[in-house]
């Protein structure tokens, strides 16, 4: 067995880990916990209504598509699949990792699980030169689309995560409120959000955050700071990612 085949086998075997994993923590539940159960008990206001966390079916798709895409025979030697190497077989592994910590209550093993996670993600974006490099079409959509998505929202998550763990330890904010610490991270990942449009033009990063910052302001209405912080995001995010479709196809 060739090193390339070994990688396409570790992918397929990752996202296999991470969807069953995923599937148990909310079918048995994981020690008798929901995930959703477990984040209702902080009182953090970087957090989005219920229904946004669909994003996940979407995201389990992405996986899927890009492990088929990279387990043709045609793609054993793409260089750029190559360049990524175990970066995506290890994602998933900490996307289950992650799922373990926070059903057992481990909150600040899990803000370090999800910094990893979000590290190699980067790395894997990087690798990839995701909106640098001209790709066919099945490759934006099973290769590129897909780690977007999964960058975007485990942006969000991971500002989520650690609200989650300051909160469970008492944090005081250093005597700033927790409102206003909300719409304060809003707005650095809104600098995120610039940040990509104008660097990567990457539509589906952006659509990722006007999907979670319309979330946060539909759950957060009633605390005007909070909700009004998240809808000027979301306002912001989306004419990034309408201006990133148009630069996009006028180049």
């Amino acid at each position: 067995m060739n090193k390339n085949t070994l990688r396409q086998l570790a992918n397929s075997l990752s996202v296999v880990i991470a969807l069953t994993v995923n599937i148990l923590a909310s079918t048995l539940p994981l020690n008798g916990q929901n995930t959703g159960e477990i984040s209702d008990r902080f009182q953090v206001y970087f957090v989005p209504a219920g229904y946004v966390f669909a994003i996940w079916g979407i995201i389990y798709i992405g996986w899927i598509a890009f492990a088929i895409y990279q387990f043709q025979p045609a793609q054993k030697d793409n260089l750029r699949l190559q360049n990524l190497g175990y970066l995506f077989a290890l994602s998933g592994l900490f996307n289950a990792a992650w799922l373990f910590c926070w059903h057992y209550n481990q909150f600040g093993l899990s803000v370090l699980v999800m910094l990893a996670l979000l590290a190699t993600l980067i790395a894997s974006y990087l690798k990839l030169e995701v909106g640098h490099r001209p790709v066919s079409a099945a490759e934006r959509w099973c290769v590129d689309l897909p780690f977007s998505i999964y960058l975007g929202w485990i942006t969000v998550a991971t500002v989520a995560n650690l609200s989650d763990w300051l909160f469970s330890i008492s944090w005081n904010g250093w005597g700033l409120p927790a409102q206003a610490w909300a719409a304060g991270m809003i707005g650095v990942a809104s600098l995120l959000g610039v940040l990509m449009a104008l660097t990567r033009r990457d539509s589906g990063y952006l659509f990722v955050l006007v999907w979670s910052f319309a979330g946060i302001g539909v759950k957060q209405a009633g605390f005007p700071l909070v909700a009004n912080s998240a809808w000027a995001a979301c306002a912001l995010a989306l004419g990034l990612a309408i201006y990133s479709i148009v630069a996009r196809r006028r180049s």
